[in-house]
Protein backbone atom coordinates (compact mmCIF):
# COMPACT_ATOMS: atom_id res chain seq x y z
CA UNK A 1 0.00 0.00 0.00
CA UNK A 2 1.03 3.04 -0.99
CA UNK A 3 0.40 5.03 1.92
CA UNK A 4 1.76 2.95 4.71
CA UNK A 5 4.18 5.23 5.75
CA UNK A 6 2.27 8.08 5.88
CA UNK A 7 2.27 8.02 9.66
CA UNK A 8 6.25 7.90 9.78
CA UNK A 9 6.81 10.75 7.71
CA UNK A 10 4.40 12.75 9.44
CA UNK A 11 6.09 11.87 13.06
CA UNK A 12 9.56 12.63 11.69
CA UNK A 13 8.07 15.77 10.50
CA UNK A 14 7.11 16.20 14.02
CA UNK A 15 10.86 15.38 15.23
CA UNK A 16 12.88 17.78 13.01
CA UNK A 17 10.94 21.06 12.91
CA UNK A 18 9.90 22.28 16.32
CA UNK A 19 7.07 25.06 14.84
CA UNK A 20 4.86 21.44 14.06
CA UNK A 21 2.32 21.06 17.14
CA UNK A 22 0.53 18.35 15.65
CA UNK A 23 -0.55 15.85 12.93
CA UNK A 24 -3.45 17.69 11.55
CA UNK A 25 -1.57 21.10 11.33
CA UNK A 26 1.39 18.66 9.04
CA UNK A 27 -1.59 16.80 6.80
CA UNK A 28 -2.99 20.64 6.39
CA UNK A 29 -0.14 22.93 6.64
CA UNK A 30 2.94 20.86 5.00
CA UNK A 31 3.76 21.42 1.40
CA UNK A 32 6.77 19.03 2.15
CA UNK A 33 4.62 16.23 2.98
CA UNK A 34 1.67 16.88 0.11
CA UNK A 35 4.47 16.42 -2.06
CA UNK A 36 5.74 13.09 -1.02
CA UNK A 37 2.18 12.31 -0.79
CA UNK A 38 1.71 12.84 -4.66
CA UNK A 39 4.80 11.29 -5.23
CA UNK A 40 3.66 7.92 -4.04
CA UNK A 41 0.80 7.87 -5.65
CA UNK A 42 2.75 8.71 -8.85
CA UNK A 43 5.36 6.28 -8.64
CA UNK A 44 2.61 3.70 -8.41
CA UNK A 45 0.99 4.36 -11.58
CA UNK A 46 4.82 5.18 -13.21
CA UNK A 47 5.61 1.54 -11.70
CA UNK A 48 2.75 -0.14 -13.68
CA UNK A 49 3.45 1.53 -16.92
CA UNK A 50 1.12 4.36 -16.63
CA UNK A 51 3.82 6.44 -17.32
CA UNK A 52 1.76 9.58 -18.82
CA UNK A 53 -0.85 9.75 -15.31
CA UNK A 54 2.55 9.75 -13.15
CA UNK A 55 3.85 12.74 -14.99
CA UNK A 56 0.48 14.05 -14.72
CA UNK A 57 0.22 13.36 -10.92
CA UNK A 58 3.47 14.36 -10.08
CA UNK A 59 2.70 17.90 -12.29
CA UNK A 60 -0.29 18.41 -10.24
CA UNK A 61 2.07 17.70 -6.89
CA UNK A 62 4.59 20.69 -8.81
CA UNK A 63 1.31 22.87 -9.53
CA UNK A 64 0.32 22.70 -5.78
CA UNK A 65 2.94 22.65 -3.73
CA UNK A 66 5.87 24.17 -5.67
CA UNK A 67 8.27 20.91 -5.71
CA UNK A 68 8.98 18.77 -8.06
CA UNK A 69 9.77 15.19 -7.76
CA UNK A 70 10.11 12.82 -10.62
CA UNK A 71 7.97 9.82 -10.47
CA UNK A 72 10.73 7.33 -10.81
CA UNK A 73 12.74 8.94 -8.44
CA UNK A 74 13.23 6.42 -5.20
CA UNK A 75 12.19 8.13 -2.42
CA UNK A 76 13.41 6.32 1.47
CA UNK A 77 11.13 6.72 4.46
CA UNK A 78 10.77 9.30 6.75
CA UNK A 79 11.60 12.31 3.92
CA UNK A 80 11.27 15.94 5.22
CA UNK A 81 11.00 18.49 2.63
CA UNK A 82 10.96 21.63 4.86
CA UNK A 83 9.52 24.76 3.56
CA UNK A 84 10.48 23.40 0.36
CA UNK A 85 9.82 25.59 -2.55
CA UNK A 86 11.63 25.21 -5.86
CA UNK A 87 12.99 21.91 -4.50
CA UNK A 88 14.02 19.62 -7.76
CA UNK A 89 14.72 16.15 -7.29
CA UNK A 90 15.27 14.35 -10.62
CA UNK A 91 13.85 10.78 -12.74
CA UNK A 92 17.49 8.54 -11.40
CA UNK A 93 17.60 10.14 -8.07
CA UNK A 94 17.76 8.10 -4.94
CA UNK A 95 16.95 9.75 -1.81
CA UNK A 96 17.76 7.37 1.49
CA UNK A 97 16.03 7.13 5.34
CA UNK A 98 15.67 10.04 7.16
CA UNK A 99 16.87 12.56 4.74
CA UNK A 100 16.01 16.39 5.64
CA UNK A 101 16.18 18.86 2.16
CA UNK A 102 15.18 22.92 2.18
CA UNK A 103 14.30 25.09 -0.23
CA UNK A 104 15.83 25.47 -3.43
CA UNK A 105 17.78 22.13 -3.06
CA UNK A 106 17.86 20.70 -6.54
CA UNK A 107 19.21 16.75 -7.15
CA UNK A 108 20.44 17.06 -10.62
CA UNK A 109 21.30 15.47 -13.78
CA UNK A 110 24.53 16.42 -15.63
CA UNK A 111 24.19 14.62 -18.88
CA UNK A 112 21.66 13.77 -21.49
CA UNK A 113 22.76 10.06 -21.85
CA UNK A 114 20.61 7.58 -20.67
CA UNK A 115 20.89 5.56 -17.51
CA UNK A 116 21.63 6.76 -13.70
CA UNK A 117 22.98 10.60 -14.22
CA UNK A 118 21.19 11.98 -10.74
CA UNK A 119 22.67 11.71 -6.85
CA UNK A 120 22.43 9.07 -4.44
CA UNK A 121 21.49 10.17 -1.18
CA UNK A 122 22.56 7.90 1.91
CA UNK A 123 20.38 7.87 5.01
CA UNK A 124 20.44 10.55 7.60
CA UNK A 125 21.70 13.44 5.11
CA UNK A 126 20.85 17.24 5.72
CA UNK A 127 21.03 19.26 2.61
CA UNK A 128 20.50 22.75 3.14
CA UNK A 129 18.47 25.65 1.53
CA UNK A 130 19.80 26.33 -2.11
CA UNK A 131 22.11 23.87 -2.13
CA UNK A 132 23.00 21.63 -5.77
CA UNK A 133 23.94 18.22 -6.03
CA UNK A 134 24.63 17.34 -9.60
CA UNK A 135 25.26 14.37 -11.25
CA UNK A 136 25.46 10.34 -10.36
CA UNK A 137 27.25 11.12 -7.51
CA UNK A 138 27.23 9.94 -4.16
CA UNK A 139 26.29 11.22 -0.71
CA UNK A 140 27.52 9.25 1.94
CA UNK A 141 25.31 8.47 5.31
CA UNK A 142 25.39 11.31 8.03
CA UNK A 143 26.59 13.88 5.41
CA UNK A 144 25.54 17.72 5.92
CA UNK A 145 25.52 20.02 2.66
CA UNK A 146 25.84 23.41 3.32
CA UNK A 147 23.25 26.27 2.00
CA UNK A 148 24.33 27.14 -1.09
CA UNK A 149 27.17 24.80 -1.89
CA UNK A 150 27.45 22.94 -5.07
CA UNK A 151 28.39 19.20 -4.87
CA UNK A 152 29.96 17.68 -8.29
CA UNK A 153 31.86 14.64 -6.85
CA UNK A 154 31.10 11.97 -4.05
CA UNK A 155 31.35 12.66 -0.52
CA UNK A 156 32.44 10.90 2.34
CA UNK A 157 29.95 9.86 5.06
CA UNK A 158 29.73 11.83 8.24
CA UNK A 159 31.86 15.04 6.16
CA UNK A 160 30.04 18.55 6.01
CA UNK A 161 30.23 20.23 2.32
CA UNK A 162 30.48 23.89 2.00
CA UNK A 163 31.38 26.42 -1.21
CA UNK A 164 31.47 26.51 -4.78
CA UNK A 165 32.39 23.55 -6.00
CA UNK A 166 31.88 22.06 -2.49
CA UNK A 167 34.83 20.67 -0.09
CA UNK A 168 35.05 19.30 3.01
CA UNK A 169 35.53 21.56 6.32
CA UNK A 170 34.31 18.81 9.20
CA UNK A 171 35.18 15.23 9.10
CA UNK A 172 33.10 12.25 10.72
CA UNK A 173 36.23 11.63 12.64
CA UNK A 174 36.38 14.99 14.40
CA UNK A 175 32.27 14.82 14.97
CA UNK A 176 31.20 13.77 18.54
CA UNK A 177 27.51 12.19 17.03
CA UNK A 178 26.08 12.05 14.08
CA UNK A 179 22.60 11.71 15.60
CA UNK A 180 22.20 15.43 16.30
CA UNK A 181 20.33 17.24 13.88
CA UNK A 182 21.84 20.50 11.84
CA UNK A 183 19.21 22.74 10.61
CA UNK A 184 20.27 24.09 6.71
CA UNK A 185 23.35 21.47 6.82
CA UNK A 186 25.29 23.97 9.11
CA UNK A 187 27.15 21.93 11.89
CA UNK A 188 28.00 23.74 14.96
CA UNK A 189 31.73 22.86 14.42
CA UNK A 190 31.86 24.93 10.62
CA UNK A 191 34.73 27.18 11.00
CA UNK A 192 33.76 30.34 9.96
CA UNK A 193 35.37 31.54 6.69
CA UNK A 194 35.12 35.25 7.13
CA UNK A 195 36.47 34.73 10.68
CA UNK A 196 39.27 32.53 9.30
CA UNK A 197 40.45 35.63 6.82
CA UNK A 198 39.71 38.24 8.94
CA UNK A 199 42.58 36.01 11.25
CA UNK A 200 45.20 36.05 8.46
CA UNK A 201 44.61 39.87 7.66
CA UNK A 202 45.76 40.23 11.30
CA UNK A 203 48.34 38.71 11.26
CA UNK A 204 49.73 39.80 8.59
CA UNK A 205 49.05 43.46 9.90
CA UNK A 206 51.21 42.52 13.12
CA UNK A 207 54.30 41.14 11.05
CA UNK A 208 54.16 44.38 8.96
CA UNK A 209 54.07 46.20 12.19
CA UNK A 210 57.00 44.58 13.38
CA UNK A 211 58.92 44.99 10.05
CA UNK A 212 58.00 48.64 10.37
CA UNK A 213 58.88 48.69 13.46
CA UNK A 214 62.48 47.37 12.66
CA UNK A 215 63.13 49.88 9.55
CA UNK A 216 62.33 52.73 11.74
CA UNK A 217 65.28 51.83 14.34
CA UNK A 218 67.41 50.87 11.37
CA UNK A 219 66.69 54.59 9.95
CA UNK A 220 67.17 56.16 13.37
CA UNK A 221 70.14 54.69 13.76
CA UNK A 222 71.90 55.58 10.42
CA UNK A 223 70.78 59.13 10.80
CA UNK A 224 72.30 59.60 13.82
CA UNK A 225 75.33 58.22 12.37
CA UNK A 226 75.34 60.20 9.56
CA UNK A 227 74.95 63.53 11.46
CA UNK A 228 77.88 62.69 14.14
CA UNK A 229 80.41 62.07 10.89
CA UNK A 230 80.67 58.05 12.10
CA UNK A 231 83.13 57.00 9.11
CA UNK A 232 81.41 53.24 9.27
CA UNK A 233 78.37 55.27 7.79
CA UNK A 234 80.07 57.47 5.09
CA UNK A 235 81.27 56.20 1.61
CA UNK A 236 84.32 57.26 0.23
CA UNK A 237 81.91 59.83 -1.64
CA UNK A 238 80.72 61.48 1.25
CA UNK A 239 77.43 60.16 0.95
CA UNK A 240 75.29 59.19 3.89
CA UNK A 241 74.44 55.25 4.04
CA UNK A 242 71.05 56.75 4.84
CA UNK A 243 70.61 57.68 1.07
CA UNK A 244 70.70 54.09 0.41
CA UNK A 245 67.85 53.20 2.45
CA UNK A 246 66.00 55.23 0.07
CA UNK A 247 64.73 54.65 -3.49
CA UNK A 248 65.44 51.96 -5.17
CA UNK A 249 68.73 51.11 -3.51
CA UNK A 250 71.00 51.39 -5.99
Amino acid sequence: MIFKHLRDDIDAILARDPAARSRLEVVLCYPGWHAVVFHRAAQAAWNVNLRLLGRFISHLGRWLTGIEIHPAAKIGRRLFIDHGMAVVIGETAAVGDDVTLYQGVVLGGTSLEQGKRHPTLGNDVIVGAGAKILGPVVVGDGARIGSNAVVIKDVTPGVTMVGVPAHPVVRAAQKKSRADFCAYGQDPDLPDPVARALDGLCSDVVAMRARIAELETTIATLRNGIETGDPALVDGNGRGALEFSKGDGR
